[in-house]
Order: C-alpha cells, then structure tokens, then sequence
C-alpha cells in the first residue's frame, strides 16, 4: 500500500467538509438579509417608550398623546369618579377582564386598571373596541366616562364597556410612574 492511498480518503473528506462550509457560510450571508429586514426599523423603536410630562394636568383633567400610532387618555380623576368607578360590581359589567398590561392575570377592578393606589390616574388607549374610533372623554357617556360617536358605546369612569356594541373594556397599555410628574409608557 502506498503513502498517496492512504491519504486519499482523508484528502476528498476535506473538500467534501470545505464546500460544505463555504456553502453554509453564503448561505448564511444570503438569507441574514432576508431575516433582518423583519425587525423592527429604528424609528419604529424610538417610539416604542415614550416619556410624558404630567405635571400640569389638573384634577378632573384628561391628556391625551399619541404613542405608536394611537391615542392614549391619560386621566386624572375626580373622587367622584373613583368612588363611582368603585362602586360599581364585576356582575354588572359586560367585559370583567382586565385587558390591563401591567397586570395581565388581574380583572377589569377599578384597582386594577389604575396607575396609582388612590385610583386618581388612569392611564388608557383611546381606542374604541369595537370599529377603532375615538371615544370622547370628560363625562360624554351615559356612565360619566366615554362615548364613541362611531356606534355608540358607552364607557364607564374606568373605560370599561357599559353599554353598546364594544365588545371590549379599553385596553391599559405599560405604564408606570418614572417620578411625580412623569409617566413612561411602553
């Protein structure tokens, strides 16, 4: 047996295990691409969180500002609205979830879709669940909360669904207090 036949097996192993890695390598150069196009672009990321100044809105005042593409209410209560808020039982509203963000496993409460303790900020996506329109805020509906014009759902001083064709509460989006003055959202 020669030197060259005993070499030989090993020799053709090694082109088989070089094109090998070159094809996984431009493999891996062509579709990286393709893959990387899917996330999202950096100005869809810059808006992913953003910082809201609160410290003008008065009591019995709603702010409301625009986050990835929708409104958001940002509310601060009256204690006539947290008592009525509060007041009122799980059984007599339409949609008992919580669709609440920060707290995913909690029902539609009035303590669960607020930002603080003392209920008075609320913090919500201005969304109507049912077409997407816009509701109206500062008492508008028949529940001291919300109406939308659209179809006419009224909401609750909780911006849960009272009454009409919304099949849903109106979503708590992440939000918590950064410091006295400032709610970041996202």
């Amino acid at each position: 047996m020669s030197h060259a036949e005993d070499n030989a097996g090993t020799r053709r192993d090694f082109l088989y295990f070089a094109t090998a890695g070159a094809g996984a390598v431009a493999t891996g150069a062509a579709v990286w691409p393709l893959i990387n196009q899917m996330n999202p672009s950096a100005d869809v990321q810059a808006l992913s969180s953003i910082f809201v100044d609160v410290s003008a809105v008065e009591v019995g005042t709603q702010l409301t500002v625009k986050w990835l593409g929708k409104p958001v209410f940002i509310r601060r209560r009256t204690p006539e609205e947290i008592e009525a808020a509060r007041a009122t039982a799980l059984s007599d509203l339409p949609d008992a979830k919580g669709e609440n963000a920060n707290k995913p496993d909690a029902d539609a409460a009035d303590q669960n879709r607020t930002l603080d303790e003392a209920g008075e900020w609320l913090v919500m996506m201005g969304v109507c669940t049912h077409l997407g329109c816009v509701p109206l805020g500062d008492g508008s509906g028949d529940f001291g909360g919300w109406f939308c014009p659209c179809h006419g759902s009224h909401y609750d001083t909780a911006g849960r669904i009272r009454k009409g064709p919304a099949p849903r509460n109106l979503p708590v989006p992440v939000a918590a207090f950064e410091n006295e003055t400032t709610i970041k959202l996202g």
